[in-house]
């Protein structure tokens, strides 16, 4: 069978349970853990260069498929080494080839020791990953002891790559899911769905084609919404109020409407806090030396057709 196996990451298992070079039958469940944030952050990677497309390509989970290949590795502790095969699509049996089969899910692991390497850091998280996989990404290591960890090392053409999951790790991830924080907002979008009973006065605005927010009104506005959403194809509201935001800045929900405002669709609302563009031009004028302006012909205003187009002066 045509094919080539590649070692993508090593997992190192540290502690006084790991020291004889064995792994308890529990801590197992960290391999399939690991897997699994493999995978999803290799799907979030993919759908970010890909923002208009639906469905991942075929055998895409395939490709970032690891496996438990080989006996333990001896070293500081125990040593699992996690390896990806590859299939190239093509009779053409290149290196390149071969190579490329492996880049999706070695782009992932790439992407999952730096995500670690930021929280063992105590920086900020360098990716925008969902809610969901970040808390697979703090799972990962639940079985650990507090005087254990999990050395994630990846062997690069320049130098080692490694990482370790420890408590603290885990604990730091922790505040992007928990956290969440408050601020103003002003946004626009098309309201698609609306709840007007009593006690339960909500509506979906949609801000684009993935991103709903639920907005809370009072009985006062209850016109504009259902106005907005009898006309959702012609016809966007403008929200102005207080928004709740996820710990990695994605707004959720908004309370405290202060301000409802129909426009039409593909109106650009005004900007009352825009510098006039006089002042603009002002200033722009300003930054060009006087001899430069020495150089414009007198009579440009007048004779602008034959200066731009060379047709006869007046």
């Amino acid at each position: 069978m045509l094919g080539r196996w590649k070692e993508i990451v090593v997992l190192w298992f540290q502690g006084k349970r790991f020291e004889d070079h064995a792994l308890e039958i529990s801590a197992l469940g960290e391999l399939e853990q690991f897997q699994k944030i493999v995978t999803m952050t290799a799907e979030e990677l993919w759908r970010a260069v890909n923002p208009g497309r639906k469905n991942l390509p075929r055998h895409f989970e395939k490709r970032t498929q690891l496996y438990l290949r080989g006996s333990i590795k001896e070293g500081e502790s125990t040593g699992l080494s996690l390896q990806a095969r590859a299939e190239p699509r093509s009779k053409d049996l290149t290196k390149d080839l071969f190579d490329k089969e492996f880049e999706e899910v070695e782009n992932a692991v790439n992407a999952v020791l730096e995500i670690y390497k930021t929280q063992e850091n105590d920086e900020p998280l360098p990716y925008n990953l969902s809610q969901v996989t970040l808390q697979d990404y703090q799972k990962f290591g639940q079985t650990l002891r507090k005087d254990e960890s999990i050395k994630l090392s990846k062997t690069s053409v320049l130098k080692p790559q490694y990482v370790e999951v420890t408590h603290r790790t885990r604990k730091r991830l922790s505040r992007f899911i928990e956290e969440k924080h408050e601020d103003q907002v002003d946004v626009k979008g098309e309201v698609l769905a609306a709840n007007v009973r009593e006690g339960y006065l909500q509506f979906q605005l949609w801000l684009d084609e993935k991103t709903p927010v639920t907005v809370k009104f009072s009985p006062e506005q209850e016109d504009q919404v259902t106005e907005a959403l009898k006309n959702h194809r012609s016809v966007r509201l403008r929200v102005k109020g207080r928004g709740e935001f996820s710990p990695l800045g994605k707004l959720e929900n908004i309370e405290g409407v202060t301000e409802l405002n129909l426009q039409a669709a593909g109106e650009i609302p005004f900007d009352e806090t825009a510098r006039p563009i006089e002042d603009i031009l002002m200033e722009l004028a300003s930054e060009v030396p006087e001899e430069e302006w020495d150089k414009l012909p007198k009579d440009g205003a007048k004779n602008l057709d034959h200066y731009l187009y060379g047709t006869p002066k007046e």
